[in-house]
């Protein structure tokens, strides 16, 4: 284990596997959890959040393992970092709090574990509303175009990154300031000061890797992905959002949806890129009340 996590005297979960989640809980209601994508934490959500909140739903939103203000172990990223492992403390969180099925919404690193928790745990949950990365790229995240933006998940597990970055201010800002550039859509300004303050920490940008080091990225796992038999979809009710300019995820990749969700809804978003709730917080919030 690394050194104690510094944290505000926001409230703390109870550990799963050793990892406690720092979270904000406000409102009263139909349950929500927002989970949040890299590079970010749960401050991604502080547009959505208060608008969910206004229109009467309890709001639950988590740092994820190894982000923000949660606990960031030096462990083995494979075992304790992946999905189902990231999944597990999202449940316990749930759990431990007492929310009758929550609606599950996420993007980026976030989409990847409500699907999860939504394959393994669909009791649990009354749905999701979801944007990219979504199942069926397959072998495309291979061509040309998706290799050319897809570079840094490979960059991710090498070691050299942690001396070339980690720990220093100046290499967090520029990198991050590379993706909340390229990936947002036209005239989104990233407000970047406090993510540069919480991944300049000693350790903390290592730590928010240890997702693509657990192979959980889309290269990853696109280029092992097939799709599921009719029964084994999930099958708890969907929306997906997908955004007009993520250059991560074009629009012609939301063809296969049908191969791996049984009771899904697809809605094209225009005028925005990656970052759903800084960038369209309100279609967000009107989907999740349409399912809460």
């Amino acid at each position: 284990m690394g050194a104690p996590t510094e944290r505000t005297n926001m409230p703390v979960s109870a550990a799963v596997d050793g990892f406690s989640l720092t979270y904000d809980r406000d409102g009263e209601g139909p349950a929500v959890v927002l989970l949040h994508g890299w590079p970010g934490d749960r401050t991604d959500y502080r547009l959505l959040a208060p608008m969910l909140v206004e229109r009467g739903f309890e709001v639950v939103v988590p740092d994820l393992r190894g982000f923000g203000e949660s606990d960031k172990h030096v462990v083995d990223p494979t075992a304790q970092y992946g999905v189902a492992a990231q999944g597990r403390s999202v449940v316990g969180l749930v759990e431990e709090l007492g929310l009758e099925r929550p609606v599950l919404a996420g993007y980026d690193v976030g989409s990847r574990i409500a699907q999860g928790i939504a394959r393994s745990r669909p009791d649990l949950i009354e749905g999701l509303v979801v944007a990219p990365p979504l199942p069926g790229i397959g072998k495309r995240v291979f061509s040309e175009h998706a290799q050319a933006e897809f570079w840094y998940q490979a960059f991710h597990r090498l070691p050299v990154i942690e001396e070339l970055i980690d720990g220093n201010p100046d290499a967090v800002r520029s990198y991050l300031r590379h993706f909340w550039t390229h990936w947002s859509g036209p005239g989104f300004e990233p407000e970047l000061d406090h993510l540069v303050d919480v991944y300049s920490k000693p350790g903390a940008f290592t730590a928010s890797i240890n997702w693509y080091r657990a192979g959980a990225g889309s290269v990853a796992t696109s280029a092992k992905e097939m799709s599921p038999a009719s029964y084994d979809r999930i099958a708890v009710p969907t929306v997906v959002l997908w955004p007009e300019f993520d250059p991560l995820f074009p629009r012609e990749w939301s063809d296969h949806l049908d191969d791996f969700f049984s009771d899904e809804r697809l809605r094209f978003v225009d005028g925005v890129g990656h970052y759903a709730p800084l960038e369209y917080p309100e279609i967000l919030a009107e989907e999740i009340v349409g399912l809460g």
